[in-house]
């Protein structure tokens, strides 16, 4: 057919406010001799099942055939004329709707168009989407359009045969996603003597941020690791068993958000290698050398692994990057997270692994998250030019077929960020007893609690008041949740007076504080000692108190007054010791009578 038609098309996705999709195939067909026109055309779906499927050309509708065969519907079309003789077109539309390729997922518009089958048999092809106002911000599409612009309450995008046939057009329209959480973690002390014991709880990222609702027991503290990961200690009694639940929801967002800031001075050790990592295997270390960019190491991991999904099993072994390299087809998740990671960081680029839930309708992966324990893998890696973490996944990208490299979905929930550490911390649902069967991550679609907006309180201690030295006093902030707070200012205040030392707290995470001292000069009749304090956050006022400056001047004026007691008394002495010398003198003086 290509060697005796030129064949265009134009396929226009047009979507309406529930979602239901009108696809029309404008098509034209245009004879390269005269020996052979078209006398039908058959349109092949792949994936989708077509509602109520019609045809036209210059108005007037013509029959359609639907059959199906292996997943394809084919809609046939007869034409009822001949259009003969070089260079002559005919010109037609075949559409249909579909409720299918438009999905709402929580907070987040999906859309997804099906995979063109035969690209070959087009010599111009392009694709318009347009999408209505009412689904929100672009969270994400890709590939890139070619163009784009806003009709009628639509915005539309328009690709050409490059862009069309690259691969599935994907587009996510909403301000963010939100999952709702519940985790549990099985601990026990097994020793005779107390100990103290930590967890992972899911962190915030530059693509995520959490609602901490509640963390039944309290820990004793949250802390933060080098790879920014929530660490919480508790601190439990011989033989002691605890579970610990915590709830919450995650906001999953398709751009970097400016907070956490990354820690610039840990980025260049994401370059080492681990156990899983191999960085310095010379199969691994010539493959970087080719491949030398992420995207090319992206292509390379998704297109020689292939995901077996018979390896699919909680505590299955991991093979690491040079045992998913020398076996391609026994690969999972971790599998392909490995290999991107070690390549990477041969390749001189930061890379880290990223553990956690990713949501997904595909039946066979579903298990993973929805029946058992067994969460998902995916890379991220440091991007000198926007100075931040980009995370792809060449699992998905593998067997999709969607582009995973550049821009993610707003499916991918972070449990623990492993980049010191190939394995540590463990995620949410690794916390088990023994053969504990049950389920211990339940992640959901759901929406943004009412309280997100956390308040720091403030206790002190005084920890040292000793006379003719400085007051100090121990401050501790602590944020009651449930969401984190960045880049506190935290100023001192000596009578009004704002000190010059200030502290920028960079975070404090939901049931987290931090811990400081307030170091009140000793002064000479309290001259220089300030008597009022105050304690502010971002300059807000969050706690007064009086020093000790009323003790430092009555122990002054009290020293005073015994210094000067001391001082007449030793006058006195004097006094009285040169007086009883003056009369004893002038007794041994007088003459002798006989």
């Amino acid at each position: 057919m290509a060697s005796q038609f030129i064949s265009n098309s134009n396929v226009t996705y047009d979507i309406a406010s529930d979602g239901t999709t009108t696809v029309s195939h404008d098509i034209t067909l245009e004879n390269v001799t005269s020996d052979f026109y078209a006398t039908s055309y058959t349109l092949s779906l792949s994936g989708i099942t077509p509602i109520n499927p019609v045809a036209s050309e210059s108005g007037q509708n013509l029959p359609v055939k639907i059959t199906q065969s292996n997943g394809t519907t084919n809609l046939e079309v007869d034409f009822p004329d001949a259009v003969v003789g070089q260079g002559q077109k005919r010109e037609f539309v075949i559409s249909f709707q579909d409720k299918t390729l438009v999905n709402k997922n929580g907070e987040i518009w999906e859309i997804t168009t099906p995979r063109l089958g035969d690209a070959t048999s087009f010599d111009g092809y392009s694709t318009t989407l347009k999408v209505p106002d009412v689904f929100g911000n672009l969270a994400y599409i890709s590939p890139n359009p070619t163009n784009k612009s806003a009709d009628k309450n639509q915005n539309v995008y328009n690709f050409d045969k490059n862009a069309s046939l690259k691969t599935t057009i994907t587009a996510a329209f909403g301000n963010f996603q939100v999952f709702s959480f519940n985790l549990t973690y099985h601990l026990e002390n097994p020793l005779n003597q107390t100990a103290t014991t930590t967890i992972a709880l899911p962190p915030d990222t530059n693509y995520q941020k959490i609602n901490l609702v509640s963390i039944d027991p309290r820990p004793l503290k949250i802390d933060i690791d080098t790879d920014g990961n929530w660490i919480a200690t508790y601190e439990l009694k011989p033989q002691q068993k605890v579970d610990v639940k915590a709830t919450g929801a995650v906001q999953l967002f398709a751009n970097a958000q400016t907070n956490p800031k990354p820690d610039y001075t840990k980025v260049t050790s994401d370059l080492g290698a681990t156990d899983l990592w191999q960085v310095n295997d010379l199969k691994i270390q010539t493959l970087a050398k080719q491949l030398k960019t992420p995207q090319a190491i992206y292509n390379y991991v998704t297109t020689h692994l292939s995901y077996d999904y018979a390896r699919v099993a909680p505590n299955v072994q991991r093979l690491g990057a040079v045992g998913a390299l020398n076996n391609p087809t026994q690969a999972i998740c971790t599998e392909f997270t490995d290999l991107f990671v070690a390549l990477a960081r041969a390749a001189g680029i930061p890379a880290r692994e990223i553990e956690g839930y990713a949501y997904t309708e595909n039946p066979q992966i579903q298990p993973l998250s929805l029946v058992a324990d067994v969460l998902h893998a995916w890379p991220e890696y440091w991007d000198d030019k926007t100075q931040a973490w980009i995370p792809v996944d060449p699992t998905w990208g593998s067997t999709s077929g969607i582009d995973y490299f550049n821009k993610l979905d707003l499916r991918h929930f972070a449990f623990v960020i492993h980049g010191e550490d190939d394995k540590k911390p463990y995620p949410a649902g690794s916390y088990k007893l023994g053969t504990n069967p049950q389920k211990d991550v339940d992640v959901q679609f759901g929406s943004l609690p009412a309280n997100r907006i956390s308040k720091l309180s403030i206790t002190r201690t005084v920890t040292s008041q000793l006379p003719f030295s400085d007051e100090i006093v121990d401050v501790k902030l602590a944020n009651s949740g449930p969401v984190a707070i960045y880049d506190a200012d935290f100023g001192v205040s000596f009578d009004n007076k704002l000190q010059p030392k200030q502290n920028i707290i960079s975070i404090i995470p939901p049931y987290g504080y931090y811990e400081t001292n307030v170091d009140i000069p000793y002064s000479f009749l309290g001259q220089k000692t300030p008597e009022k304090i105050d304690l502010s956050v971002n300059g807000n006022n969050l706690s007064e108190f009086t020093s000790y400056k009323v003790f430092v001047t009555l122990s002054n004026l009290l020293l005073m007054c015994l210094v000067v007691f001391a001082l007449v008394f030793m006058i006195y002495l004097a006094f009285r010791d040169a007086k009883a010398k003056k009369h004893s003198g002038e007794s041994g003086s007088l003459p002798v009578q006989k």
